[in-house]
């Protein structure tokens, strides 16, 4: 008797040491990001937002009984060949999730790898969580391995000519993006849906720049004004935008910039006062928006966290979500397994930090409502948060339901069997 309450004493003092381990053990991340380079500062922006993401969920108990997310950044200096050599680290070090932000560039070529990695490497998988967007991994070059939460250039030229084609005014367009993948499906995008919507407007100037190279826009944006643009639209972001906007600022250009980036940061300052009504953004969040929900109220706050910890402002980037949604999956399977956790990812709809949003299992690709916001004075009534000491914030044109985005999709995807 003596001996079996002894063995029945040491397996729960072995259960119980076991559970304190795997409550210590964290569930590692991994961020390939460019921290180095003319797109550091986005590298930079995506990391604190994520910080301030995993701190939240770390702060309520982690997950899975007490595991905490651990973040590791590693930068890829915003090359294709850089993103690649981090992720053999990456699956050198057997870590299970990997998230990338910067471009398409870099995306496109990691998803591919990740495929055959996961191929080759059935017992130690990894999961890829995109931030940007790329419309070619939600159509022809999608992944079960890849995941996208962000809305890609084709659904969101959807809400952008949906707006444009309501401006009776606008007759002439200037397209002006980045040469490489994504910048190309913007123009095509924009090209297509605005014959579309408004076969009346003209394309007055197409422009094509190179990558994160352009240190004066001066002579692109004369181009704009000689050729009359009352709108321009563009899928420019980090120092491509806001070179661009001071470039136009400076010249008086008076046409409405419609953008996917353009409160990226520092925009707003290098803009300055010239660009208030001028520039429009579609985005997924402004602090001026009406908060009414507990988790829409808890997004203003984090705004203000965020502004008091790194000094910087908060954009609302979709990690907050992303990380969100992975901590949700990992508990509902009760395991950080890549197959598990992508299987649960599928269809999920979840309450995020601004709405509901919805991870369509067809393609992964994410829903959620958009925004139409512009840059304005602060008034203390519909514009209440000012913008890099400014003096300007954002003001609510229009909304757009995540329902009323959903576009078709041309993904065949591969799946690996259900566990």
């Amino acid at each position: 008797m003596l001996r079996t309450r002894l063995r029945i004493i040491c397996v729960l003092w072995t259960v119980s040491l076991v559970s304190s381990v795997l409550a210590q053990e964290t569930i590692q991340i991994a961020l390939n990001l460019p921290m180095s380079g003319p797109f550091a500062n986005v590298g930079d922006l995506i990391l604190d937002h994520a910080q301030l993401a995993a701190d939240t969920i770390n702060a309520r108990g982690g997950v899975l009984g007490g595991r905490k997310l651990e973040l590791i950044a590693m930068d890829n200096k915003n090359s294709p060949q850089d993103a690649l050599l981090v992720l053999k680290q990456i699956t050198d070090r057997g870590i299970p999730f990997m998230i990338q932000s910067g471009g398409s560039h870099i995306a496109v070529p990691l998803a591919a790898a990740v495929e055959r990695h996961n191929t080759r490497n059935p017992e130690q998988r990894l999961l890829f969580l995109d931030e940007p967007g790329d419309q070619e991994l939600t159509n022809e070059l999608c992944s079960f391995w890849t995941f996208t939460f962000m809305a890609n250039a084709e659904v969101k030229m959807e809400a952008v000519t949906r707006y444009i084609a309501k401006q009776a005014a606008i007759k002439r367009v200037y397209l002006i993006n980045q040469d490489y993948a994504f910048g190309h499906q913007v123009q095509h995008s924009a090209r297509e849906m605005l014959a579309q919507k408004r076969p009346d407007i003209a394309i007055v100037g197409d422009d094509l720049h190179p990558l994160g190279k352009v240190k004066d826009f001066a002579p692109y944006v004369a181009k704009m004004k000689a050729a009359h643009a009352d709108a321009v639209i563009t899928g420019n972001w980090g120092n491509d935008m806001a070179l661009l906007v001071r470039a136009a600022a400076a010249a008086g250009l008076k046409a409405n910039f419609y953008t996917y980036y353009g409160l990226g940061p520092g925009a707003p300052t290098a803009m300055g006062p010239a660009a208030i009504d001028r520039v429009r953004v579609l985005w997924r969040w402004s602090p001026d928006l009406p908060a009414k929900s507990e988790a829409e109220k808890r997004e203003i706050e984090r705004y203000y966290e965020y502004k008091r910890r790194f000094g910087l402002e908060y954009y609302s980037i979709p990690t907050m979500n992303m990380l969100e949604m992975l901590a949700s999956a990992i508990e509902q399977v009760g395991s950080p397994d890549p197959v598990r956790v992508a299987y649960a990812l599928e269809n999920m709809r979840f309450q995020g930090n601004f709405g509901e949003v919805w991870m369509r299992a067809d393609d992964h690709q994410l829903f959620e409502t958009l925004y139409m916001i512009t840059l304005a004075r602060v008034n203390g009534r519909d514009v209440k948060y000012e913008m890099e000491n400014t003096g300007m914030g954002w003001h609510t044109e229009a909304s757009f339901a995540a329902a009323d985005l959903v576009l078709p999709t041309r993904c065949h995807m591969q799946r690996p069997p259900r566990p």
